[in-house]
């Protein structure tokens, strides 16, 4: 996924039991097809070339079995690692926490929650009955990619839908050429895990 054309759509098919979506740039060109396999105690996601399922580039592996404060690696088409995203176990409840980390084990970014209050209104209001149908369309959470200095280098936000699910990721700040898989496979593992909210 080099030489990213923002802003980056994600969509999520609606048609299927399988949390699938595509990502496409701005001119609409598809840059992968993430497809999460069902009913595993760890989590796997591949991530191919296109909706055609011809290719896989890229997979993300849990490190642990079902687990609120599991991480997840990325290796490429040769198995090689890369990095992980890892959640911030119990301050993501009030908050969505992430850090993106290198293959080295460092931390090279934060991705965190702009507005903790869209995430609780969104709980609230999808307990009641009726109103719980409409909180897709009302409380959109919006992430920020910063890097160690609080950068901001990518925003990503949950467009308004009623079935559908909508990402739009924009680029605000300069991002390395080396950390731009990276970065896409964090948010691409984020959505998946935060894909019941909004």
């Amino acid at each position: 996924m080099k030489n990213i054309q923002f802003p980056v759509n994600f969509r999520f098919k609606i048609s299927t039991f399988a949390n699938d979506f595509t990502a496409t740039d701005a001119k609409g060109n598809v840059l992968a097809y993430v497809r999460q396999k069902m009913f595993k105690l760890k989590e796997e996601i591949i991530i191919y070339n296109d909706d055609s399922k011809s290719e896989i580039n890229y997979k993300i592996r849990a490190d642990r079995w079902l687990d609120f404060s599991a991480a997840y690696a990325f290796f490429d088409a040769d198995e090689t690692y890369f990095g992980k995203i890892a959640r911030k176990g119990w301050r993501s409840i009030w908050k969505a926490k992430y850090e993106l980390i290198d293959e080295n084990e460092k931390m090279q970014y934060h991705i965190t929650e702009e507005n903790a209050w869209v995430k609780v209104m969104d709980s609230l209001l999808g307990e009641i009955p009726i109103l719980n149908m409409f909180t897709g369309y009302l409380f959109n959470p919006t992430y920020i990619v910063q890097d160690l200095s609080d950068n901001i280098i990518v925003r990503l936000k949950k467009k308004p839908s009623f079935f559908g699910r909508e990402f739009e990721l924009i680029k605000v700040g300069q991002m390395d050429s080396d950390d731009d898989d990276r970065i896409m496979l964090g948010l691409m593992m984020m959505i998946l895990l935060e894909r019941r909210r909004g």
